[in-house]
């Protein structure tokens, strides 16, 4: 009786592996960086009174989705992808409406949630991509 060959693994399942490392990394550093950025800013970079202001707690819903992002819960991902949004919105009317060192620090932080969106809509679409890949061979085989 002749048995059948071992499935060949699946085409690019390095590289997809690979790929959604290096998002969920870049989505782990660049949230990171927001965290440090907002801290920094509203604390002595360029806060809006002396000495610090309240305002640095905008940081905290941002420490919230850290634990989920190591953890590559999917979920995570997706909400992060949209929560980013606000403090995108934040950046760009302070980058708008402040003067020269906030100016920076907002065109920064637009920076950052941007590489923080594409980061995560990558991640997101790399592992569902993959997750096809392998039920469509688990059907096949």
């Amino acid at each position: 009786m002749q048995t059948a060959p071992a499935s060949p693994a699946l085409p690019g399942a390095a590289v997809v592996s690979t790929d959604v490392a290096a998002t969920r990394w870049l989505a782990v550093v660049s949230l990171l960086g927001l965290i440090a950025l907002s801290l920094a800013w509203e604390l002595w970079l360029a806060p809006l009174r002396p000495g610090g202001s309240w305002l640095a707690l905008k940081s905290l819903p941002l420490i919230v989705p850290l634990a989920g992002l190591l953890k590559r819960r999917m979920y995570t991902y997706r909400w992060v992808s949209l929560l980013v949004w606000l403090y995108f919105t934040e950046g760009v009317v302070r980058a708008w409406s402040d003067a020269a060192p906030g100016r920076l620090l907002a065109l920064a932080e637009v920076g950052l949630c941007l590489l923080l969106f594409i980061a995560c809509a990558l991640h997101v679409r790399l592992r569902l991509r993959a997750a096809r890949r392998a039920m469509a061979g688990a059907a096949a085989g």
